[in-house]
């Protein structure tokens, strides 16, 4: 789509002389607009077998079955056919031949029984089993406050996150989240800020100063240092918070926390342990809100 327009060109003289006279001719100024996806450049490629492959699974991974089992049989027919004798010959050409061939058939057939055999586990979020709660220590100011609950809604909004517990000086600051119910039915499982820093999992991450992923909960044998949490927690991560706390993370997949996740929350860690330091110079017992 093309607009034009005609303009008058003058051509002013500075001399007392009178200018001579020109001819007026337009001039015409074009401006293109491209039209909305009339790009003609470069476009990001497409793997078209991958995307093939990923789409039929099932019988790609049958594929070795179906040739494996069509070569056996082309062999056999071929043999039937030839006038060959069934027994198989050692000076026979041919014989080695349909040796070397049914070899490969049979190869063909337990590749693809392996490739059904073996299939990636499918990774999806679990629901997780325990009480909505939310403790926090009563003696907190307004502002640091306000930070742990702004720390809660991002991880839970944009992580896997979905309980968070915090113990600094051996007392439990925070315990929101979903969490594990105790022998009292809907009462959350009370955190043991002594016994936990007691623990391996804490003395690990103190001594190391580094934080601690466990991507798969179920195969760590700390497990049990952790019962406040829900039962089918998947992975968790272990944030140490100086060397006076730790911040304890659950998640609801495997794995589920990304390494920019883990970046992120090293980096939480490090600004609650500055804050928690300001305040926390005496602790009475947390109260539920």
């Amino acid at each position: 789509m093309e607009a034009g327009r005609i303009l008058q060109i003058g051509i002013p003289w500075i001399t007392g002389r009178s200018p001579p006279r020109l001819p007026n001719f337009p001039r015409y100024i074009c401006a293109s607009s491209i039209q909305r996806g009339s790009y003609k450049g470069p476009k990001p490629g497409r793997d078209w077998i991958a995307d093939w492959v990923s789409k039929n699974d099932d019988a790609v991974r049958s594929m070795p079955i179906y040739v494996g089992g069509a070569s056996l049989l082309a062999v056999l027919f071929n043999r039937a056919i030839s006038g060959i004798a069934p027994v198989a010959d050692a000076s026979s050409s041919q014989s080695r031949a349909d040796l070397l061939t049914l070899g490969l058939a049979v190869t063909n057939v337990l590749t693809g029984l392996v490739w059904l055999s073996i299939r990636p586990k499918s990774i999806t979020p679990v629901e997780p089993q325990g009480v909505e709660c939310q403790v926090i220590y009563s003696h907190l100011p307004e502002s640091v406050v306000s930070e742990i609950l702004w720390v809660w809604e991002s991880l839970s909004a944009v992580t896997c996150c979905k309980s968070l517990v915090i113990v600094y000086d051996c007392q439990c600051i925070v315990q929101i989240g979903v969490a594990a119910k105790s022998l009292n039915i809907d009462e959350p499982f009370a955190v043991d800020a002594a016994k936990l820093m007691q623990g391996s999992l804490y003395q690990g991450v103190l001594k190391s100063g580094a934080q601690s992923y466990l991507a798969n909960l179920s195969l760590y044998p700390g497990r049990s240092e952790l019962p406040f949490l829900p039962s089918n927690t998947q992975a968790v991560i272990l944030q140490p918070l100086g060397d006076r706390g730790i911040a304890v993370l659950g998640g609801d997949t495997i794995r589920g926390f990304t390494t920019s996740d883990q970046t992120w929350i090293s980096y939480i860690g490090e600004k609650l342990d500055a804050t928690l330091a300001k305040y926390m110079s005496s602790m009475p017992s947390v109260v539920q809100e």
